[in-house]
């Protein structure tokens, strides 16, 4: 082992000290006791430091078609940057003229985001979902409407013709791959640093929108100084970042806050190298990801908990794979779900084996309105389910709401709102200009509140039974999948306006395989019927009341659908989207009698 990384693990990861107070009003603040430390006004002064500092360090690279590695370093990034700037000035791009990216994560997007947030243009990246897995482009349409770009970028555009064709506004400039390799021959003019120097730290630097799962998506405004303060934020908790530059293997999408905004931020803000993951965790689509991590060993590894459970899975199986997997990891990271209890523990097991210690999991709370860095877990009350405290720089007010607890945030990496929607805007914050997360959250320890909170479930989530009784799904969803490992993974709960629980279980096919033989249905085989019937009836009789009982489920044997919104880009679920698409199956769930696939509680 290092000594870099025995520094690193001695110093404990995640947010400092904070204070407690509590209101009168039913309010519990949460106050950071540190001040923030002192962040740039842009985000590339850090390109500009490390340009100068470590020239020739390889920022970011993709796997060519010969299977090399290219990409460009960190003086290189810079040059392409105040290149491209300069073209983008030269169309008099603006907030009210935005450049606007269709595409997927590609080597041209990073330089035409850098170089827009180098000039202070307005960039807004839209879910290539919309544009190549939609029938009707109604949620593209509607974003480009929204932003009136005044450039739109898509790297292949005959892949994205229809969809330029059907909601690009017409005689707005279109380029491609192609064009971009033309704009990096640009000659950057004393305008490129003006420029530079003329940003309002306050004004959106992008444009990020919102999953759009229960109506049309809402566009955030992310500024210069949410997104340079969260990267101290991140530096602060995870100090080790500044002790040796991270080395990322990251596939996130760039347009969601968690690859564009915090893991492509860290590598711009600390002088590291970002490697593109084409792979996915999604079945056809992790083997890239596995060609990928044999070669390059990640310092922190982000990912969902999709993408963990995928990895653990082969980590067991290759030794090779796991000794280079660990060689230099000082942490891992996920976001988007829950990671199940059960996978974690697989992974600290691993890493005791490969490295005598257990490699810190870290999570948190966010979202695209805050940057999305705002809670974090100290490393040593690091469990399935917690989300921690505030970092440096974020207030913390738990607000009483019904019977729960609400989360919300104030500080300078929260969104001033949503771009040309004053109606979302008003309705997202409360009188003390506080972020409304719709998220619950209570203590891990009521006895010791410094050991941060746990998720509670998204307040919009919950659901009433016919008998007027809610439904806390988080915390249950939670409970029924730690219940049901390693068989079941995730779990959509059922139904509102129903006298009690039922549940679609989505299986984990390794775990499955193992009772099931090849080539049998899962739903109908009597082993693994008995044994989820036994698991739940147990949970039933542990249950306090209705609203924790799961009565009856059904293993869903037909893959969760992007297309349809059942699964966002980052694999985690979208419950409303699923209960709407199988409300047949939801119906059999609750039929009388059941039909055979129904799996039931013991009597």
């Amino acid at each position: 082992m290092s000594a870099s990384v025995t520094r690193a693990r001695r110093r404990p990861l995640g947010p400092g000290p904070v204070r407690f107070e509590r209101r009168s009003d039913g309010c519990l603040m949460v106050l950071p006791e540190g001040r923030l430390g002192a962040y740039p006004r842009r985000l590339t002064e850090r390109l500009e430091h490390w340009a100068a500092a470590a020239p020739d360090r390889l920022l970011i690279a993709r796997r060519g078609p010969d299977g090399a590695w290219r990409g460009l370093t960190h003086a290189g990034m810079l040059e392409a940057a105040r290149a491209v700037g300069q073209a983008l000035l030269d169309r008099g791009l603006s907030a009210e003229r935005p450049l606007v990216i269709l595409s997927g994560n590609c080597l041209d997007q990073a330089v035409l985001t850098i170089a827009a947030l180098h000039v202070g243009v307005t960039v807004a990246p839209v879910s290539p979902s919309y544009s190549l897995l939609a029938k009707d482009y109604a949620k593209l349409r509607y974003c480009l409407n929204l932003l009136t770009p005044g450039l739109v970028f898509a790297n292949d555009r005959a892949r994205f013709a229809e969809a330029i064709a059907a909601a690009v506004p017409p005689g707005t400039e279109v380029i491609g791959a192609e064009d971009v390799a033309a704009l990096r021959q640009t000659r950057a003019t004393d305008a490129v640093e003006r420029a530079a120097a003329a940003i309002d730290p306050d004004a959106p630097a992008k444009i990020l929108f919102t999953s759009g799962s229960t109506g049309l998506p809402k566009g955030v405004v992310n500024t210069q100084r949410m997104l340079c303060s969260n990267q101290q934020m991140l530096l602060e908790a995870f100090p080790f970042m500044g002790e040796e530059p991270p080395v990322l293997l990251d596939w996130l999408p760039w347009h969601h806050t968690f690859g564009g905004n915090h893991n492509l931020g860290i590598v711009l803000y600390n002088g590291g190298t970002m490697y593109m993951d084409d792979g996915r965790p999604v079945p056809g689509g992790f083997a890239e990801s596995l060609r990928n991590l044999r070669e390059i060993a990640p310092s922190i590894y982000f990912n969902v908990p999709r993408g963990f459970e995928e990895l653990v899975h082969h980590l067991k199986e290759d030794p090779a794979l796991r000794r280079h997997f660990f060689s230099r990891l000082r942490m891992m990271f996920y976001s988007a779900a829950g990671l199940p209890q059960h996978i974690w523990d697989e992974f600290d097991r691993l890493a005791l084996a490969e490295r005598g210690e257990k490699i810190p999991m870290i999570t948190g709370l966010g979202a695209t309105e805050t940057a999305p860095f705002a809670l974090c877990v100290r490393e040593e009350y690091s469990e399935s389910g917690a989300v921690g405290l505030p970092v440096p720089g974020v207030e913390l007010k738990l607000a009483p709401v019904g019977d729960k607890m609400e989360a919300r945030v104030r500080g300078p990496s929260i969104t001033p709102g949503y771009w040309r929607n004053p109606e979302a805007t008003a309705a997202a914050f409360d009188e003390e200009g506080f972020y409304r997360f719709g998220d619950a959250l209570v203590p891990l320890d009521p006895a010791d509140l410094s050991k941060g909170f746990r998720f509670d479930g998204r307040i919009t989530e919950d659901f009433k039974l016919s008998t007027g009784t809610w439904v806390s799904v988080g915390p249950l969803r939670a409970k029924l999948i730690a219940a049901l490992a390693p068989y079941v993974k995730d779990a959509v709960i059922a139904a509102p306006d129903r006298d009690w629980l039922a549940a679609i279980l989505i299986p984990e096919p390794e775990a499955i395989a193992r009772l099931v033989p090849a080539g049998e249905d899962p739903a109908l085989h009597p082993g693994i019927r008995a044994e989820i019937s036994a698991r739940l009836s147990a949970l039933a009789r542990q249950a306090s009341g209705s609203s924790q009982r799961v009565l009856r489920a059904v293993l869903l044997t037909e893959p969760l659908s992007l297309d349809a919104g059942e699964i966002t880009d980052k694999g985690s679920i979208n419950q409303r989207a699923v209960l709407a698409r199988r409300a047949a199956l939801v119906e059999a769930l609750y039929a009388e009698p059941p039909p055979p696939c129904v799996i039931g509680v013991e009597p």
